[in-house]
């Protein structure tokens, strides 16, 4: 069975991704409209949380 490791998205790129400032990425992940978790100390968004998130589930 193999794994895939997904991939992550840092502040500068959800911000990207949503079309969005860093600070509104940022107050996102605090209110948890959109998911995020901590790798290596830094708070990151998967693809699939984007997605939930553009898609509004």
């Amino acid at each position: 069975m193999t794994t895939t490791i997904p991939k992550v998205y840092f502040c500068t790129e959800v911000a990207t991704e949503i079309r969005r400032t860093e600070a509104a990425v940022r107050w996102l992940w605090s209110t948890k409209a959109l998911k995020s978790r901590l790798v290596g100390g830094r708070r990151v968004s998967t693809a699939e949380d984007i997605a939930a998130f553009l898609t509004g589930i």
